[in-house]
């Protein structure tokens, strides 16, 4: 499994998200607070909320690929 931090600062960030993610077998949630969503769901995310952290975990070992797309939306 691999984490990472991440944030959206807008709606189009989270549609350019779900459409890198909806690419890969993986099988990933988002968790903020006591709330956790599918990590390919628009709506989902977007209940999460802007500018905040949120914790992605892909449930599997071998996604440096993934992480590397997905850098653009890391966390400070």
């Amino acid at each position: 499994m691999s984490e990472m931090m991440i944030k959206f600062s807008n709606p189009e960030e989270v549609l350019e998200f779900v459409n890198k993610v909806a690419k890969y077998p993986y099988d990933m949630d988002m968790k903020r607070g006591r709330f956790v969503v599918d990590a390919k769901s628009i709506l989902g995310i977007m209940n999460l909320g802007f500018n905040n952290p949120i914790e992605l975990k892909i449930y599997d070992e071998n996604c440096s690929e993934l992480e590397e797309e997905l850098s653009k939306y890391k966390a400070a």
